[in-house]
């Protein structure tokens, strides 16, 4: 099971912030550091000092580390042109070494959208599965040769198909709780199949559409890597649990019902629950970005047992 950090950095979180938690990330042996991807925060707070952009953001961690895999939790879609998405992308999957992984989503929180000036179009799904191809068509496009496309919402024209990324293939994340449409987008396109903040039920329920798809799309349903993306809030007794959850705003039978809480030993036999259901693979959602010890108490008591 691996075991990668996710955070929100549009809840309030400076790039040095971030430095420091993916640092940390990496000196305590988990595999990956992810963000969010949003320009505003969500429920209370101020949010201060402001949102970071995430493939800045990773850019410059991508030079600061030297182990850990480096992606989004997912990118909007609503936010870049899919050319230029390519091209950030593979940028940055060179400044890593060839570290990158591309979670991509349609887009949702319309207030975000408001508050930057950024379009919030009423289809987002057709635009997600465009920028799917597009991105994937120019990595994969051979050097020397072009690449166009003509679809609905996007037109490209002669493409150099440049810079390549580092990797000869940056695993595509794709995500959601959709019956439909997102598993046959999963089967299409991704290497790895995210499903957020579900329970058991809900993720055995998901897993299965996604494993039919991909073998009706004639892929192997193992082809891909099924992971959970669920908030933490370990604590080595009930009083420190509860200082954790109080501290992110949350009650703990709420997490203890909706995440990862509890003591190590409570945590580790509930990832062995979805590990049971596929999970190879838990993104481990950090709100309070200042506990370090968090993560200590993480990495020694609960990934040390996952092997």
């Amino acid at each position: 099971m691996d075991l990668r950090i996710f955070t929100e950095p549009q809840q309030g979180a400076s790039y040095d912030t971030l430095l420091t938690v993916a640092k940390a990330t990496e000196d305590l042996g988990f595999d990956a550091f992810f963000r969010s991807d949003h320009y505003l925060r969500m429920g209370s707070g101020d949010g201060l000092p402001g949102p970071t952009d995430a493939w800045i953001t990773l850019a410059g961690l991508a030079r600061e580390t030297k182990r850990i895999r480096l992606g989004t939790l997912m990118t909007a879609a609503t936010f870049r042109l899919p050319g230029v998405l390519a091209i950030q992308v593979a940028q940055v999957d060179r400044m890593s070494g060839g570290r990158v992984e591309l979670g991509l989503g349609a887009g949702w929180f319309e207030e975000e959208h408001q508050a930057y000036g950024i379009p919030f179009p009423k289809e987002k799904f057709g635009r997600l599965e465009e920028q799917l191809e597009i991105v994937t068509g120019l990595w994969g496009t051979e050097a020397g040769k072009t690449f166009s496309y003509e679809g609905e919402y996007y037109q490209l024209t002669d493409s150099p198909a440049l810079p390549k990324p580092a990797q000869a293939k940056v695993p595509v994340l794709i995500g959601g709780h959709g019956a439909r449409r997102t598993p046959r987008l999963a089967a299409r396109f991704a290497d790895e199949f995210n499903i957020p903040f579900a329970s058991l039920e809900e993720t055995e329920l998901q897993f299965g559409r996604v494993r039919a798809a991909a073998e009706e799309a004639g892929r192997p349903a193992d082809a891909l890597v099924y992971s959970n993306a669920l908030v933490v809030c370990a604590g080595r007794d009930d009083a420190e649990v509860a200082r954790r959850a109080a501290a992110i705003g949350r009650e703990v039978d709420e997490l203890k019902a909706n995440g990862l809480a509890g003591s190590p030993a409570e945590i580790v036999d509930k990832i062995g629950r979805y590990g049971a259901l596929g999970a190879r693979r838990i993104y481990l959602q950090i709100l309070d970005l200042d506990d370090l010890d968090h993560l200590e108490l993480i990495s020694a008591q609960i990934q040390s047992q996952l092997g």
